[in-house]
Formats: C-alpha cells, sequence, structure tokens
C-alpha cells in the first residue's frame, strides 16, 4: 500500500493511502442555524461519547438555558461542534434530532459519504488535535475554534464500501473494548466492596462466633467482650473555622488548612491549602490541630469521609476534629467511620447533600475491643488495604492500557494505517485481555 501525505488544514502531515482522496469540510457541509425549536429533545455533546440524547444522563452538570428557543435544531447526520471544547474532541456526527446550545456550531451535510465512519473519523486523535490547532483564546481552558478555518479543514475518505467496512469494525471492536474497560471497573468495584465489608467485620467482631446485640439497627452485632464507647466519651470533638476569603492576608502562610476536599479515607499529609499567622491571631477558634487527629467531613461533597492528620494543621468549617482521649484510638475509629460510612450518612440531615453535625458525631456509639486488639485489627486492616490497593492498580492499569488500545485502532483504522480486512479481532488487545 503506497501512502501519500495531507495536512488536514494548517497543521502536520497525516499519511493516509494513495487511493484514498481529501476533500474541504465545506464542500461536505453547510452551516446552518435552525433556532425556535424549544420542545425537540436535548441533544449534549461529549468528549467520550460523541452527540447523545440528554434525557436520563447523570453526568451532564450543565443547565439547560430556560429560554430553549434559542438552541438550535440538528437532524440525524449532522455535524455538531462544541466550539468552546472542540480541542478537547466535543464533536460528533448526531445520530439523533433535537436541540443543541446555540453556541454549538452546526453543519448540515451535502455529502453522500457514510455517516459512521465520519464520526469515527471526525472525532479521531489526529482531528482532535487539529481542532485545538484551530482553536484561539486568553487561557489555555478558555478557548473557541475559529469557523472559517474549520470550513477548510481536509476530510480524508477512501471507497464508500470501504467506509462501511471500517465503521462495522469500530462499532464492533470498540464495543468489546469497552465491555472489557466496564469489566475492569465493575471488578474494581468489588475489590473496594469486599474491602469495606472486612472493615466492618472487623470492627464489629473481628471474626470472632460469640456475639451479643449492639441495639443499633444497621450494627446488629459485636464481640460480647467488646463494648460500645459513645465518641464523645473517648475523643475531644470541635469544628474548625474558615477565614473570609476574601481577605488576602489570610492565606498562602506556613500553616497547612484541611478542607473537606483533602478527606479521602486516607493519611492527610500534604493538604492543598495554608493559612498565615494572621488568620491565627484574627480567629481565636482557628487552631492546629496535632498529627494524630482524626478529621470527619461534616457537609459537602465529601460528608462522612475522614482522614488521619500525618502533620499539623487548622482545619476549614465543615471538618469536625476528633482528639483522642480515652480508649478508641484514632487509627481504630478511622477504620470505623471507613466501614460505616454509609449507614452515618443515613443519619444525615439536608435536602440536596447531607450534613451530619458535630453533636450527631459525637453520639455515635464504636464497638471497642481492648487497645491492644485494637492495633491488632488496624494492623490487619492495613495488610487488607495494601493487598486491595494492588489489586486496584492492576485493574486500572489493564483499563488504561485497553482504552490506549482503543484510540490506537480507531486512529489506524479511520487512517488506512492497517487493511481491516486482515485485522484480527483476536489480537486488538493482545497482552491486555488476559
Amino acid at each position: 500500500m503506497t501512502y501519500a501525505e495531507t495536512r488536514l488544514s494548517q497543521g502536520s502531515p497525516v499519511p493516509w493511502p494513495s487511493r484514498w482522496r481529501t476533500v474541504p469540510l465545506w464542500s461536505m457541509f453547510d452551516r446552518v442555524k435552525d433556532v425556535d425549536h424549544p420542545d425537540e429533545d436535548l441533544l449534549s455533546v461529549y468528549r467520550e461519547h460523541g452527540v447523545v440524547k440528554r434525557e436520563g444522563r447523570d453526568d451532564n452538570f450543565n443547565k439547560a438555558a430556560l429560554d430553549r428557543g434559542i438552541y438550535q435544531l440538528v437532524h440525524p447526520g449532522w455535524f455538531v461542534v462544541n466550539r468552546m471544547k472542540a480541542w478537547q474532541g466535543s464533536v460528533g456526527i448526531s445520530a439523533f434530532r433535537g436541540i443543541v446550545s446555540g453556541h454549538y456550531i452546526c453543519f448540515s451535510p451535502t455529502h453522500g459519504e457514510d455517516d459512521r465512519f465520519l464520526n469515527w473519523l471526525l472525532r479521531s486523535a489526529p482531528y482532535t488535535a487539529e481542532y485545538a490547532s484551530l482553536s484561539r483564546g486568553v487561557r489555555p481552558n478558555q478557548v473557541e475554534i475559529d469557523n472559517e478555518w474549520l470550513r477548510s479543514l481536509r476530510i480524508m475518505l477512501p471507497p464508500l464500501e470501504e467506509q462501511r467496512r471500517i465503521a462495522d469494525f469500530l462499532d464492533a471492536e470498540t464495543t468489546r473494548i469497552d465491555r472489557l474497560v466496564a469489566a475492569s471497573q465493575k471488578q474494581s468495584d468489588l475489590i473496594t466492596e469486599r474491602f469495606t465489608e472486612s472493615l466492618r467485620v472487623l470492627t464489629t467482631t473481628a471474626g470472632r462466633g460469640e456475639v451479643t446485640s449492639t441495639g443499633i439497627s444497621w450494627m446488629p452485632e459485636m464481640a460480647s467482650d467488646w463494648q460500645l464507647m459513645k465518641v464523645g466519651r473517648s475523643f475531644t470533638t470541635s469544628s474548625g473555622t474558615t477565614p473570609r476569603s476574601s481577605e488576602a492576608t489570610y492565606f498562602d502562610g506556613p500553616h497547612f488548612w484541611v478542607n473537606t476536599g483533602d478527606l479521602r479515607d486516607g493519611a492527610i499529609e500534604q493538604p492543598k491549602r495554608t493559612v498565615t499567622d494572621t488568620a491565627l491571631a484574627d480567629y481565636p477558634t482557628l487552631r492546629i490541630y496535632a498529627p494524630g487527629s482524626l478529621v470527619v467531613a461534616m457537609y459537602g461533597a465529601t460528608t462522612g469521609r475522614v482522614g488521619i492528620l500525618k502533620v499539623p494543621a487548622c482545619v476549614n468549617q465543615a471538618c469536625c476534629v476528633l482528639s483522642e482521649l480515652g480508649p478508641v484510638s484514632s487509627r481504630y475509629a478511622f477504620l470505623w467511620f471507613r466501614a460505616h460510612r454509609e449507614e452515618i450518612l443515613k443519619l444525615a440531615s439536608g435536602g440536596g447533600q447531607p450534613n451530619i453535625s458535630q453533636d450527631l458525631v459525637r453520639g455515635l456509639r464504636i464497638p471497642t475491643p481492648s487497645r491492644h486488639e485494637q492495633e491488632e485489627i488496624v494492623g490487619q486492616a492495613n495488610n487488607l488495604e495494601s493487598m486491595s490497593s494492588r489489586q486496584q492498580q492492576l485493574q486500572l492499569r489493564r483499563a488504561e492500557l485497553l482504552t490506549e488500545r482503543r484510540q490506537a485502532l480507531i486512529t489506524a483504522a479511520v487512517t488506512g494505517q492497517f487493511d481491516i480486512s486482515t485485522a484480527s479481532g483476536r489480537n486488538v488487545t493482545d497482552g491486555v485481555t488476559a
């Protein structure tokens, strides 16, 4: 197979089979802005999926405009471009009739090519790189694609029958790879569930056969020689303080300051924010807590999550700090909070995001063995977590490799770098599926 080179517009040349032809985008599409169709289905353009229906999705956090009359109508086969995110790959050939943002660029087809092939081609890595080169803006994340330059984009086209074969091949192979990625994610979720369940066992019975009722509906049993200890009897509790964000002299100082975003059920070694001596002086309730303190998120996106301070730090007002007093160690309580987060959240108040109060935290009761047994349980949990982490990393790496193979497969197919008629579906994930 002989290859020629073409520039998609003004970027780097891309090799393609010499039997393929290239045409400018303007010769295949006309730009159309058809508004005033407020009752049509809402569509969005995703980097990962192209043009999709918004209904039923829980991963779109952009609110629809109150006036849907400004949205643009598109039909199946139309090319839709998110002008602000084209550089990320947010483009696609629509398979649906519906309306999209008035800020998108919409093109009506005037060609007779295969829509599925064009969808794969125009969302492939070489074209995403080209959209980035055509985009301009002051900041990296606030750039906009130039429509006139976009019109001159070169479209690489094999014969129509080959387009269909490539589209069939990619539909089948990417579906298979996506199933493997989903299986890796499911396996990762199962590893997390098994670890959490292990923590529940360790912090209620430690695997013992002789148990007694706790009198708590969501924690029915514990080892018979353990005691239920209220958090408020074993820890001093206090909430943090948030200095005025408009006061520059309060931030970027020598003291770590923990936000709820730092609480990820692990050690807190390097908080992102810091506060100054001025903040400590102006806010008497803003104090520095010692390493080993247990921090619980009381509201926000991470409500119920915990962290152990490994460095001296202040905390913000959405955090509750537990400083160890007596029979329950911070490290053991940390495990218990992790194991029972879902149950604790059921006690929370609040409509949108759950909130737990300092009083609620103080009133929680923890099944408590001797200090010696607590340390043994912490050691067992650490070993289990190390093993779970290794398993998680394997699944993560497998998913990453599959995703890389998927993108490489698409690029190779839509640029004619291999003949799909001789490509074996059994080989595209070699070294990953085993």
